[in-house]
């Protein structure tokens, strides 16, 4: 019996190509051992079956950036609870009709750039393009962020108006928002904010020296992505003409 060696070897001798080359068909999803797509190039074999998509381009594993629809209790970053477990295969939804073909790797190696609090819903992006991470972490105070906030308290014209100046958050001056009134239902006031440089407690310290209290949040866009009809607990990739 013949010792086990790595898949990238098994192919590069199979289809007479460079190491290198074996890889980049490896990682971009275009090899099956007996019949399942494995990208890992370290990956041993023995007696299986390896096959080489008749398809396979040499090029490359695009970087992707993945938008989540997260539920309120899971947080945005890494934690016992992060919103991340939601990115399976099983999540990605049925309606990301300009998807690119899913690879493991997609999934696997994402950084999160677009906090949130734990308790909202809504809006989440990971992303492993670092020109998408340079602008949403460095670029952070200027670009825009859409939440729906409901309050309780009494969303006076004076107390709307104090939510609508400069705000100092943490001992930082942040730019002023756009902060309007969207629905009313009983005792709870939905407030539309568009504020940039949007960071956790934010919103709640705006609206605590306001005399009003956050019950719920929801991020429904970043800059000029929208959540749209992406539904609960499910992902999609960023498209390739969209930009933040």
């Amino acid at each position: 019996m013949s010792e086990p060696v790595r898949l990238s070897k098994r192919l590069s001798d199979m289809v007479g190509c460079s190491r290198r080359e074996a890889e980049l068909y490896i990682e971009s999803g275009w090899v099956r051992v007996d019949g399942r797509v494995v990208e890992v190039p370290q990956f041993k074999v023995d007696a299986q079956t390896v096959e080489l998509d008749p398809k396979a381009r040499l090029e490359p594993a695009a970087a992707v950036t993945l938008l989540l629809h997260k539920p309120p209790g899971l947080d945005w970053d890494h934690s016992t609870t992060p919103a991340r477990q939601l990115l399976r295969a099983e999540n990605h939804w049925s309606g990301d009709h300009l998807a690119p073909r899913m690879l493991q790797r997609h999934l696997n190696v994402q950084n999160s750039v677009t906090p949130l609090e734990t308790d909202a819903s809504g809006l989440l992006v990971f992303t492993q393009d670092w020109r998408v991470e340079r602008k949403l972490v460095q670029d952070a105070a200027l670009v825009e962020h859409e939440l729906l906030v409901d309050v309780t308290g009494d969303v006076s014209a004076e107390r709307l108006h104090q939510l609508n100046r400069a705000p100092v958050i943490d001992g930082r001056a942040m730019l002023p928002g756009r902060v309007s009134i969207s629905r009313q239902s009983g005792d709870v006031t939905g407030l539309r904010f568009a504020v940039k440089g949007h960071r956790p407690g934010q919103i709640a310290q705006m609206c605590e020296a306001a005399g009003l209290r956050v019950v719920a949040m929801k991020r429904l866009r970043v800059g000029r992505i929208a959540m749209a009809a992406l539904p609960l607990g499910q992902w999609r990739y960023l498209a390739p003409f969209e930009r933040f």
